[in-house]
């Protein structure tokens, strides 16, 4: 998440939702052959865009979900509001674990839904993490998608272990464009204090000193907002998944002007499943104290995407969403 949207005025239209009745049973998803091994870390609950990130993760065959972390704030919250999230699609057999709760100064937007979830003990998600490297060294993505807290804990609890992914591929960081406003055509920006690297710069500073492969998708190529066209595609489409979207959604934009949502975090999705869509180059990334991250001189610790694909990434998410892939 990278905490910033644009305000716009749409024509109203109707959108007809269908919640659906939750299956009383839990599922059996069995990892699919020649899938890719992913945990998810995020701080769904306050953007949307992790929800859409999430959903694009469950509808892509090339992933295997082992678990969901969360992190950030009332991280317990954010675990009931996955359990949810997951209990409606029926993929409540992806293990959801909770983060270390931490100080928070932004508004969990989505906190009606998740209370709707029940109360119920989450697993330590540092724990969790540490013990799937454990059992899969070598073969595990991790997708961070929020401040890198859960990171920097599995750094400092056993450094060896965290050297055993595979790779970590991130939405963080603004390299040479900063935050502005694209629904509304505004000119780029200088670089800015990206949301997730400025709640925790020291998370990423340990992320890239640890050894493991880093892919980062900074502002410079996330910044892709979801057009009014494909926010009616994903309201009427009727699925238990963008029911989901469609509630998160409302809780999200409130009850004032329509927001556009910014689609910061499915680039990081979509770069694990379609790198072709997200090109990185190789680059050496300094981290001060406010969370600005800048290119210097020397060996590289990190490969950066500076620009996406924008009508590929359309393409992919609306197709595993909304539409023909998605049926």
């Amino acid at each position: 998440m990278a905490k910033f949207y644009a305000v716009i005025t749409l024509p109203v239209f109707t959108v007809a939702m269908w919640t659906g009745a939750w299956g009383q049973g839990v599922a059996t998803h069995p990892q699919k052959t020649g899938a890719q091994l992913v945990i998810l870390d995020t701080d769904v609950g306050d953007d949307i865009d992790d929800a859409f990130a999430l959903a694009l993760a469950l509808r892509s065959p090339e992933l295997t979900l082992l678990g969901i972390t969360t992190e950030y704030g009332d991280t317990e919250l954010r675990a009931r509001l996955v359990d949810r999230y997951l209990k409606a699609v029926d993929r409540s057999d992806i293990p959801v674990a909770a983060g270390k709760a931490t100080p928070h100064t932004n508004v969990f937007t989505q906190a009606a839904y998740a209370r709707q979830s029940p109360v119920r003990s989450h697993a330590d998600a540092v724990d969790f993490l540490l013990e799937k490297i454990r059992v899969h060294p070598g073969q595990i993505t991790l997708i961070c998608i929020g401040p890198l807290f859960n990171v920097q804990a599995a750094i400092e609890r056993d450094p060896a272990t965290f050297r055993k992914l595979k790779r970590v591929v991130m939405m963080g960081g603004s390299v040479y464009q900063g935050y502005y406003d694209p629904a509304r055509g505004s000119a780029p920006q200088p670089p800015s204090a990206e949301w997730n690297v400025r709640c925790d710069p020291a998370g990423l500073r340990a992320l890239l000193a640890s050894g493991v492969p880093v892919f980062m998708m900074p502002l410079d190529s996330t910044q892709i907002p979801l057009r009014q066209p494909e926010m009616a595609a994903i309201f009427a489409h009727g699925s238990p998944l963008t029911d989901q979207l469609t509630l998160l959604y409302h809780q999200w934009s409130g009850t004032g002007e329509w927001r556009t949502p910014v689609l910061y975090d499915p680039v990081a999705v979509t770069y694990a499943i379609r790198a072709d869509l997200c090109p990185v180059r190789p680059t050496r990334l300094t981290v001060d104290d406010q969370g600005f991250t800048r290119v210097t001189a020397g060996a590289p610790n990190v490969q950066v995407c500076l620009h996406s694909d924008e009508q590929g990434f359309r393409h992919l998410l609306m197709g595993r969403i909304a539409g023909d892939d998605a049926r």
